[in-house]
């Protein structure tokens, strides 16, 4: 199977590169534990989980797809690929009932969520499930992935992985929506997304 980017790029980025700790559902996705005992993430699995995602995000309206991230290292991707895709940001504090309570000035309706990290973003994630919305994420390897539909196993801290995950994310969505016929015609690059 061919990699939507050349395997080094990931490398480069340092999509591959987990904690040391380990949970035991994200067993399957790590490839190796190195001797300094970080765990390796399988590329193979993070590449083919991508592929699933942005399939299944070019599904829905972008009015009602959700990218959620607490983490200051997610704002900037998660802000530039809703740019690109039209879906919608909630970059910074998720505050509880933005899902859940219709009495909130910023409640708001999603029909599907993708949480950048579901440790940091666990309220967005139990909101979701709650509903019964279908919801993905960037899981590295000391996230559970309990109560998510779709984790795609990646280093979800580092500000290179993140910007490097959603500019391939934003490209795979346009391109499975028709709004782009192939990878060169996307003008955006990794970098644009730090």
């Amino acid at each position: 199977m061919d990699f939507l980017i050349p395997q080094e790029k990931y490398l480069e980025s340092g999509v591959h590169i987990g904690t040391k700790m380990k949970q035991g559902s994200m067993r399957p996705f790590i490839y190796k534990t190195r001797e300094d005992g970080l765990n390796v993430l399988d590329l193979k699995r993070t590449d083919e989980r991508l592929r699933m995602a942005a399939a299944l995000i070019a599904q829905f309206d972008s009015t009602v797809v959700f990218i959620v991230g607490n983490k200051d290292n997610a704002a900037a991707p998660i802000l530039k690929f809703c740019e690109l895709t039209s879906c919608q940001p909630l970059a910074g504090r998720f505050t509880p009932g933005r899902f859940t309570n219709p009495e909130r000035d910023d409640f708001v309706e999603p029909k599907l969520v993708f949480v950048t990290d579901p440790g940091a973003d666990r309220q967005a994630v139990q909101e979701a499930f709650v509903l019964n919305i279908p919801s993905m994420a960037l899981t590295d390897t000391n996230n559970s992935f309990r109560k998510i539909d779709l984790a795609i196993p990646a280093n979800n801290k580092g500000r290179k992985a993140l910007a490097l995950l959603f500019w391939l994310l934003a490209r795979e969505v346009l391109k499975a929506r028709g709004a782009i016929k192939s990878d060169e015609e996307f003008a955006a690059k990794p970098e644009d997304f730090e």
